[in-house]
C-alpha cells in the first residue's frame, strides 16, 4: 500500500468511529431510503445532530443521498455495507 492509501483508510475509519454513526448504518441497513427527519425520530436524536452525522457518513462514502422531490433519502453504499459487515464481525 502507498501512503495515500493509509490516509484513505484513516478517513474511512474516522467516518464511522462514532456510536451514533454506527447506529445510523445499522438502521439504514434495516430500513433504507430514510430521510434525516425519519432517522432522527427513529433514533430519538436531535435533527441537527443526525444531519451532521449523515454529512460525515456521506463524505466518507458510506451512505448515498437520493433526491425524492422535496426530501433527500439515504441508503448504504457498497462501502457502507462492507463497513457494516466489519462492525458485525468485530462487535
Amino acid at each position: 500500500m502507498q501512503q495515500k492509501d493509509y490516509y484513505k483508510l484513516e478517513r474511512t475509519f474516522k467516518g464511522f468511529a462514532n456510536h451514533r454513526r454506527i447506529e445510523i448504518l445499522f438502521l439504514l441497513a434495516k430500513t433504507p431510503e430514510l430521510s434525516v427527519d425519519e432517522i432522527a425520530k427513529s433514533l430519538n436524536v436531535n435533527f441537527n445532530t443526525i444531519s451532521d452525522h449523515i454529512r460525515k457518513l456521506a463524505q466518507t462514502g458510506l451512505i448515498m443521498k437520493r433526491s425524492d422531490g422535496r426530501s433527500i433519502r439515504h441508503g448504504l453504499t457498497t462501502k457502507g455495507i462492507a463497513i457494516l459487515k466489519f462492525c458485525k464481525i468485530t462487535g
